[in-house]
């Protein structure tokens, strides 16, 4: 970013404070007018605190910027995880079965009674360990601190639960934490979707990626680090039928995973933005931005003339390595696509971009190419890959007994 053509990078000491950031965002205007150009301002978070933010913010902030985004409650019903869940259930949308945990009451360090994994949202069947256990809002877990904290934990058995809930009470969590059924497989299972809706709550645009590989690190556990673009129309129905109940406008993105129980693609959650690896819309053929532009800038109907409503053009998105990426794709088959993706020219990598010719920052993309490769066997070491499909295979061969 430091050494970007395209991004002016300004760090702002304490910007997470509202005053701090209307503030520097006032200052950005004031430079915008003084340089004499009439063109409106469009302002995008590129996180959930950043969003949030901006839309607690909106009255100090829509006089001098474009925010397209939703309103508060909306926002903060959809982005809760427990309040995603039971939009899906509603409306027939798979959804992990959820036992939701109130840290400070549940926490056997405050003198509640521990977890029960058979206090399912729904009444349905009680979990079994393995279990997936998250914050269900991302903002207020950003704002504890605590050692081995991750976006994500496996939990083995219900000991490790209520210890994971211990932890987080004396951290001072004070929000709901998520105990959900394991999907099983590995990260090739998961999927992406992104969707975007007009200002009439009309979902105009998707574009769907099968995810090959994400990153490990604990705090980007999760985000997609080697991506297939296209197909995806069955999943792209059923987030239109979300978003369209709801009322969304702008950008939703969803995390997803196929179940090898029952072949079905499982809805995680709703992030309220472009997600960190949106760039993989692009290479499936549409710049996202150009949306926000044409709807809240130009005034123009947000899809371009002749552009798909579903994205179809197939790539490879990555910020791996190619040799890194291909060692993690454990199909054959899968893996022999993604190698003639790589020939044909047609995978791309975001750091990777043309007019960007400084030699500093050159450099700095490839030592941070470098860098995956020690990530990697760190953090997620090909051995660790190979037991996580054992485990899945045996719980499916368990769910099927």
């Amino acid at each position: 970013m430091r050494r970007s053509r395209v991004v002016d990078h300004v760090v702002v000491p304490g910007v997470d404070a509202p005053e701090v950031a209307v503030a520097a965002l006032h200052r950005v205007a004031d430079e915008h007018a003084a340089s004499g150009s009439g063109a409106p301002l469009l302002l995008l978070g590129s996180a959930d605190r950043a969003v949030r933010l901006l839309v607690e913010q909106r009255a100090h902030l829509e006089d001098r910027f474009v925010l397209p985004y939703v309103g508060r409650d909306l926002l903060d019903r959809m982005t809760d995880k427990e309040g995603f869940g039971a939009v899906c259930a509603e409306l027939g949308i798979p959804s992990p079965r959820t036992v939701v945990v109130d840290v400070q009451r549940d926490a056997r360090a405050t003198g509640g009674p521990g977890v029960d994994v058979g206090r399912t949202v729904g009444g349905g069947a009680p979990l079994t360990f393995p279990v997936i256990a998250k914050a269900a809002s991302t903002t207020a877990y950003a704002g504890v601190s605590f050692p081995g904290k991750q976006k994500v934990f496996t939990v083995r058995d219900a000991v490790e639960l209520d210890d994971l809930v211990d932890v987080l009470a004396r951290a001072g969590y004070r929000g709901t934490f998520l105990v959900q059924d394991l999907v099983p497989g590995d990260d090739s299972g998961m999927r992406i979707l992104t969707c975007y809706s007009d200002r009439s709550a009309r979902v105009r645009f998707s574009s769907f990626g099968r995810v090959l590989l994400e990153e490990h690190t604990p705090g980007a556990l999760g985000n997609p680090a080697g991506i297939v673009t296209g197909g995806g129309a069955e999943v792209a129905e059923q987030a239109r039928r979300l978003l369209e109940h709801v009322g969304w406008t702008g950008y939703a993105n969803f995390d997803l995973k196929v179940d090898p129980r029952d072949g079905r693609a499982v809805f995680f959650e709703l992030n309220p933005r472009l997600g960190r690896s949106n760039y993989y819309v692009t290479a499936s053929g549409q710049n996202p931005v150009e949306l926000y532009v044409r709807e809240h800038l130009q005034g123009l109907d947000p899809l371009p003339p002749g552009a798909p409503e579903l994205a179809d053009a197939e790539r490879l998105y990555t910020v791996l390595p190619p040799a890194l990426l291909l060692r993690y794709v454990a199909d054959p088959a899968l893996r022999a696509h993604v190698r003639g993706l790589v020939r044909s020219g047609r995978a791309v990598d975001p750091l990777r971009y043309g007019p960007e010719r400084d030699p500093r920052r050159l450099a700095y993309v490839a030592a941070a190419h470098l860098n995956q490769v020690r990530k990697y066997r760190r953090h997620y070491p090909l051995e660790r890959a190979r037991e996580i499909r054992a485990e899945a295979e045996e719980l499916v061969r368990r769910g099927a007994a």
